[in-house]
């Protein structure tokens, strides 16, 4: 182990202040056991004995001090550092010659997928006059109010989604909305479009109750031969300005519904009934009136 200057001057500098340390301690002792004797000159020179311990350890922090700041300077003087060698560079190795490739491999046809999606640039959303119609709320909105950007999914955990995508295949049950928002007030009108296609699906329009900031889930559920193949877009709006809009991409066909048969209506059949004769009517001759015969004159008397 080799031992240099400047780890020798730390080594004595622990080494002093650790004297210093005991030399205090010890004197300590001695001037409260000198506290105990009974006869004044023991007692005196006990005393004076633990404050000269005392005072030593004085002396030796005064000492470490000066030999940590002046122990190294001194020491290069007298033995002044001895240049260090430069470390040798050593050969560098001469770079071989390469081979050249024979034959170049013919670089395969990389599959293509069927169907890719990129959003593309859409108009600038607006609230339909059908809609604003329906508004409950008279409070102003914050136009300061702000959300994430949307975030779709099929799964969530918590307000989380899980492996949010932009395409989704069929067959299909619901997709997750996820977001974040901030500077909401309560009792603002709030309303969620859905398109399909550019044409409006169905929509949410009811007051705000969600706070003032933290985080939103939404859904979209439809019957699964409802999830036709196309694009379909999600708008936010605050009052009437919107916020935030994304979109996503269904492909794939939707399963066809099996359609419930209806119950037929079976007639039912009228009891028979056997045609009764009605008697037809029979005129009886009344009797003819008989003449009532008329007054027999009286014979004049004879004149």
């Amino acid at each position: 182990m080799n031992l240099d200057i400047h780890s020798a001057v730390v080594m004595a500098v622990i080494v002093t202040i650790a004297g210093a340390f005991f030399s205090l301690w010890s004197g300590v002792r001695i001037l409260r056991a000198g506290e105990k004797v009974a006869y004044f000159r023991l007692r005196r020179r006990q005393m004076m004995s633990g404050w000269w311990t005392i005072f030593l350890a004085g002396l030796l922090v005064g000492c470490s001090v000066l030999v940590g700041i002046l122990g190294e300077p001194v020491a290069y003087a007298y033995f002044p550092p001895s240049p260090t060698k430069s470390p040798t560079p050593t050969i560098s190795l001469t770079p071989t010659i390469s081979l050249t490739p024979t034959i170049t491999d013919t670089p395969t046809i990389t599959q293509t997928p069927a169907e890719s999606y990129t959003p593309t640039d859409t108009v600038t959303p607006f609230m339909p006059i059908a809609v604003e119609a329906q508004f409950q709320s008279t409070v102003t909105p914050n136009p300061a109010a702000v959300f994430s950007p949307l975030k779709f999914s099929l799964t969530v955990s918590g307000y989380k989604p899980i492996n949010p995508q932009t395409v989704f295949q069929n067959p299909l049950k619901r997709i997750f909305v996820t977001y974040t928002y901030d500077g909401m007030t309560d009792g603002v009108e709030w309303t969620a479009l859905w398109y399909y296609n550019g044409e409006l699906l169905k929509y949410d329009t009811s007051p705000w109750s969600g706070g003032t900031g933290g985080y939103g889930l939404y859904v979209l559920e439809l019957p699964p031969d409802q999830w036709l193949a196309g694009t379909y877009q999600l708008v936010f709006f605050v009052g009437t300005d919107w916020k935030v809009i994304n979109q996503f991409l269904v492909v794939g066909t939707p399963p066809t519904g099996t359609p419930t048969p209806l119950p037929t209506i079976t007639p039912i059949p009228s009891p028979t009934r056997s045609p009764t004769r009605v008697p037809s009517a029979t005129f009886t001759h009344l009797p003819t009136r008989t003449l009532i015969p008329s007054d027999t004159r009286w014979p004049t008397p004879t004149k």
